[in-house]
């Protein structure tokens, strides 16, 4: 149970790392598209980096998270639920930042910010 505690933490750190890159993709598809002439409003298509973004982080980081916090249970990891139950609230907090920075962009620094830190504990909770 150690090696899945260790391996889930492990997965949603790399997540994390992910998702930063699938965001530079699709931003840098996003402007060159501008550049090619293309019109980006409401009424447009996201391209795949933004698909991608979404799915990780809605549909594969958060159940990650939840596996872990159940996993910490039964794993003899010292401090292993303590740092999964951070893991899942700031999980639950990105989603809430992501949520809200479509109404207030400003928000968004938030969620970039939290990203780190989540990055950070989930690397902790895997060594």
């Amino acid at each position: 149970m150690r090696s899945v505690y260790r391996a889930l933490a492990g997965l949603i750190a790399i997540g994390v790392v992910v998702q930063a890159m699938v965001l530079a993709l699709a931003w840098f598809t996003a402007i060159k598209d501008m550049d090619d002439g293309a019109v980006i409003d409401k009424n447009s298509d996201l391209n795949f980096g933004h698909v991608a973004h979404g799915m990780i982080g809605m549909m594969v980081i958060p159940p990650l998270a939840l596996l872990l916090l159940i996993v910490s249970f039964f794993a003899k990891v010292e401090g292993g639920v303590k740092w999964a139950l951070f893991v899942v609230g700031l999980v639950v907090l990105q989603i809430a930042l992501a949520f809200v920075s479509f109404g207030a962009p400003i928000v968004g620094t938030l969620h970039g910010l939290n990203a780190f830190a989540l990055a950070g504990v989930a690397s902790v909770a895997a060594r």
